[in-house]
């Protein structure tokens, strides 16, 4: 889809606040425009730094700077670009994007850049969104399987699955119009082993996706239990500094406290809540109808106990109510007891020191082994929950198409199914994708991106 914008945007590309170097970005018609009336001697020659003075109405100096300008289609959105780089102050560069909008350029929404390069073809979705997901990673790994997806690794891998269901359908809706003949096309034409052969393709993307979208989204991770069981100690111990107040004090933590952390390369959302017990004081019950709110919500929760207080009908009750419950019974130290980790059917039982940190890397094993969160970022791509449920809907759609021409080998119906799973594939890279979702996904961008 070709894109010809009618206006021109700009926006401030940098992160706010005082820096050595700023930057305004500017694409769209007007751009030489600008230039022109922007710097005294504008020399807008492709890809070449140029150190100009740029200048408001009166031809007053607002500052001195390098403009670099990328014509069209050779550039990031696909349009003219001007980048100017000046001095990184806040009112400098105010002063110098309010020059350009003067000039006729707007305020470009938050990732209308890579919206445009989007619809001028520069990149398909999945790669627009490894745009953002590289900025806001937080791991190493993030960055890694980031720049995978930007270099077209998951897009590369749905196309050749879309080009793949394009040519199987193309077959099957050509037997049905040879009905006739006495050749059994859908059998002939080795149909079947073809859709078991995408369906295996599709749970292996499935694998690296759900990897991708772990490191995008991360865990979260309640910790739960009775004042003084050690969650405070626990969440400290795993962001590395001292997040919580940790005091003898029965009740110390009243609300919730949230900590963003890596362990490993893994993102983890660690959510501290206030000790689970009766209690009259109104702010301690608000502090424990908060916890229990999260525990509902938690992707993954640790129930910690002394394990000279241990009480097993606190996990009991929780378990009815949710299966991603791991026991932690700490202060083995008190007890001369080794760290240790047994497996049952029902849950995990993690035996540990958060005083010593004894266990504390059997715990730190364990959370990875949960989600299957591998440390290597080889051939992972960034995936997000959208991405996952198309994978899930293509596989669906093709499973289905599978029972069809089994059961009943009528080939229109085949055919169908393999329509609906091209689709929500596609829908991953951009191709049939509704407005609203393009909308929803550009606007979680930052302005100047």
């Amino acid at each position: 889809m070709d894109f010809q914008a009618t206006d021109t945007i700009a926006a401030i590309a940098t992160p706010p606040g005082n820096g050595g170097v700023g930057i305004i970005r500017i694409s769209g018609a007007l751009v030489t425009r600008i230039a022109e009336q922007l710097q005294p001697t504008p020399l807008l020659i492709p890809r070449q730094a140029h150190f100009s003075s740029f200048r408001d109405h009166h031809g007053d100096i607002i500052d001195s700077g390098i403009s670099l300008y990328f014509p069209a289609p050779a550039s990031y959105t696909g349009e003219d670009i001007l980048e100017l780089q000046a001095h990184g102050g806040t009112v400098v560069l105010n002063m110098l994007l309010r020059r350009v909008i003067e000039l006729g350029a707007r305020i470009a929404r938050p990732g209308e850049f890579t919206e445009r390069a989007f619809l001028n073809n520069k990149l398909d979705l999945t790669q627009a969104e490894a745009v953002a997901d590289l900025i806001t990673s937080s791991t190493e790994q993030a960055v890694r399987s980031a720049q995978n997806s930007l270099q077209g690794v998951f897009s590369e891998k749905i196309n050749q699955l879309v080009e793949d269901l394009t040519r199987l359908r193309i077959y099957i809706e050509a037997a049905i119009d040879f009905a006739d003949e006495e050749i059994d096309f859908l059998n002939e034409g080795g149909v079947e082993q073809q859709l078991l052969d995408l369906l295996t393709r599709i749970h292996q993307i499935q694998g690296t996706a759900k990897q991708g979208r772990l490191l995008h989204d991360g865990i979260s991770v309640v910790l739960a239990g009775k004042p003084n069981a050690g969650k405070s100690s626990l969440l400290n111990a795993l962001a590395g500094f001292d997040a919580a107040i940790v005091n003898e004090i029965a009740g110390t933590t009243r609300d919730i406290i949230r900590e963003r952390i890596q362990l490993n390369g893994m993102p983890l959302h660690i959510i501290d809540t206030a000790g689970l017990r009766d209690s009259d004081n109104a702010v301690e019950q608000e502090g424990i109808r908060r916890a229990h709110t999260e525990i509902q919500k938690a992707d993954k929760i640790l129930l910690l106990m002394d394990i000279q207080d241990a009480d097993p009908q606190t996990a009991a009750t929780l378990l009815q109510t949710t299966n991603n419950i791991t026991e932690v019974y700490n202060k083995i130290d008190l007890l001369g007891l080794q760290p240790s980790i047994t497996n049952t059917p029902t849950n995990t039982k993690i035996y540990l020191s958060v005083k010593t940190g004894a266990g504390i890397e059997l715990l730190i094993q364990h959370l990875k082994d949960s989600v299957g969160f591998n440390e290597s970022t080889e051939h992972v791509f960034i995936a997000r929950s959208r991405h996952i449920e198309a994978l899930a809907e293509g596989h669906t759609a093709v499973n289905k198409a599978l029972d069809l021409l089994r059961i009943s080998q009528t080939g229109e119906l085949v055919a169908e199914e393999l329509r609906l799973a091209q689709n929500a594939l596609s829908a991953i890279t951009g191709k049939f994708t509704s407005d609203d979702l393009l909308g929803k996904i550009f606007s979680s961008f930052c302005i100047g991106k």
